[in-house]
């Protein structure tokens, strides 16, 4: 297959399977507070959230990082067979991490399918932007392909997490 459609399919995959990690736990965020409503209320909201997240997660979020991975590595042994570069292997860990970041998501999705609320708004809130560093993270390396050195690369990731986390603080506080 052509090197560019590899590529295409791979992106677009990378695309969906971050729009569905970004977009499944902010629904959680929501499931998870409707623990403070009306008993009524809660029990319409949470009936919608489990079948949003039900479609969300066996729709676009598993789909997409399968498909991510199969045209992911596909490319790659295209490209470098078993020769697979230093920076690329830096990558294949990050993404390794987000595959661990999407398994616990499916964790806290099976609890939230029984209506089973095992995490606050606000921790949730944080959650969500642990796809986001990795993200940042990922583009860096591939687009960088090792040009920085690792250390400013491991101090650019704490202060982008840093900020990420300041700003999700003074988010909560204006909220109140």
């Amino acid at each position: 297959m052509n090197l560019l459609y590899l590529k295409s399919l791979h992106l677009i995959f990378i695309v969906t399977w971050f729009t569905g990690l970004f977009y499944i736990v902010r629904l959680f965020v929501y499931h998870a507070e409707t623990s403070n409503k009306p008993a009524e209320e809660k029990k319409v909201l949470c009936a919608h959230f489990v079948i949003a997240e039900k479609r969300l997660w066996y729709g676009i979020t598993w789909p997409s990082a399968i498909g991510t991975y199969v045209f992911g590595f596909w490319m790659l042994f295209e490209l470098y067979g078993w020769n697979i570069p230093r920076y690329l292997l830096l990558k294949l860990g990050f993404v390794g991490g987000l595959t661990l970041y999407h398994l616990y998501c499916g964790r806290i999705f099976s609890a939230f399918q029984k209506n089973n609320i095992i995490h606050s708004g606000n921790f949730l809130r944080i959650w969500n932007e642990v796809a986001t560093v990795f993200l940042v993270a990922i583009i860096f390396i591939v687009v960088l392909k090792g040009q920085v050195s690792w250390l400013s690369g491991v101090a650019g990731l704490l202060i982008f997490s840093a900020l990420l986390i300041s700003a999700i603080l003074i988010y909560r506080r204006l909220r109140k």
